[in-house]
């Protein structure tokens, strides 16, 4: 069974930082698209990174520069490395994967992945 697992949620103050972790069991091989997504009250639920299988990251503009994404294939595990976080960056963030790249109209990638497991999520508090 398919099972995504985020920690490393906590409150801190702005500026600080957080590292969150996902970990991934069940797979047969580490799943190509692995991003996180985060939610906060009242706001739809937003792409925040994506990690695809071999490197490719891609970002939202407002974490661009203060969060970095990656993944440990040997231990199958996500990471969000959240620096200078701010304010706006409360949400609950939510782990998801979609084992295998899309077609894109181009290239296979993770730009039109179909994200169907999902994790708990773990809850990021910023405080002024």
């Amino acid at each position: 069974q398919v099972q995504l697992v985020e920690s490393g949620g906590g409150s801190v103050q702005a500026g600080g930082s957080l590292r969150l972790s996902c970990a991934a069991s069940g797979y047969t091989y580490s799943p190509y698209c692995m991003a996180w997504f985060r939610q906060a009250p009242g706001k739809e639920r937003e792409n925040v990174a994506v990690f695809a299988r071999g490197g490719t990251t891609t970002y939202q503009d407002s974490v661009k520069g203060r969060f970095t994404i990656s993944g440990d294939n040997a231990k199958n595990t996500l990471y969000l490395q959240m620096n200078s976080l701010k304010v706006e960056d409360t949400a609950m963030y939510y782990c998801a994967a979609d084992p295998a790249p899309r077609w894109d109209g181009t290239t296979w990638s993770c730009k039109s992945a179909d994200y169907k497991n999902w994790g708990q999520g773990t809850q990021v508090t910023v405080s002024s």
